[in-house]
């Protein structure tokens, strides 16, 4: 299976920008025959953001139906984390769009950090982590620090997934790179040999602009393992970066 890991560029706010870069990387992606397309956490306004609180959409809706029209236009599994707003709730979600435009699954992030965020992103539950059947295989979601949680990573193997994908937003502050990218590959293999499958870890490039973190960047170095804790690829450090990897 030909999947894109798409490392993109995500400025704080830039929604417009953001979702051009996404695109552009949507038909690099459909180029080289990408069958998946996986995007990192929070990718149209950025992690730990407080506009989303009042910019952010409910799931489904406009951000979803987007990612949809593009699934349909490229005939393409998207993957894409995405602030979700729930009533007075935002949750840091991801999503994975069918070629058809089908929100097949969704996932809400569970080890939120509500240290970075005021008011905090709402957790998601363990007891609503779920996996879709595709024709890809059997496929689960998780997002950035819930890798980090033993009973998540449990929740997530006893379901069985054939293919994991983990939007991350794994950033330092500045002088800590290229380093901090060695701590990801870790994190990404680990999680790889917990769950019992290949893992897409898709970082973003760029800089938080809000909270306790402002001014950490994001150095990419997007990771793929398989399932025995190999790692296949790794994207470019400190760039964005539309990686074709083919995982069996």
């Amino acid at each position: 299976m030909i999947a894109a890991v798409c490392q993109t560029l995500c400025l704080p706010s830039d929604l417009e920008g953001n979702m051009h870069r996404m695109d552009r990387a949507l038909i690099q992606a459909h180029a080289a025959g990408a069958r998946l397309a996986c995007f990192p956490e929070t990718a149209f306004l950025g992690w730990v953001n407080p506009d989303a609180h009042h910019r952010a959409h409910a799931i489904p809706g406009a951000w979803t139906d987007h990612l949809a029209e593009r699934a349909r236009e490229f005939s393409m599994f998207i993957c894409a984390g995405l602030a979700e707003k729930s009533g007075a709730d935002l949750y840091d979600s991801a999503v994975l769009v069918a070629p058809d435009g089908e929100l097949i699954l969704k996932h809400r992030k569970i080890n939120t950090l509500t240290h970075l965020l005021t008011p905090p992103y709402t957790r998601g539950s363990l007891a609503d982590i779920q996996v879709a059947e595709t024709e890809l295989g059997t496929v689960g979601i998780l997002i950035c620090a819930d890798t980090f949680l033993d009973p998540v990573l449990e929740r997530m193997a006893s379901l069985k997934p054939e293919l994991l994908l983990v939007p991350y937003g794994w950033a330092a502050e500045p002088h800590q790179w290229p380093e901090h990218s060695e701590k990801l590959a870790e994190v990404v293999t680990n999680t790889a040999l917990r769950v019992g499958c290949p893992v897409v870890g898709t970082d973003c490039v760029g800089i938080i602009g809000h909270g306790p973190w402002t001014g950490y960047t994001y150095g990419g170095r997007s990771v793929v393992s398989d399932a025995h804790g190999k790692i296949l690829a790794l994207a470019a450090d400190r760039e964005p970066d539309v990686m074709i990897v083919d995982i069996a």
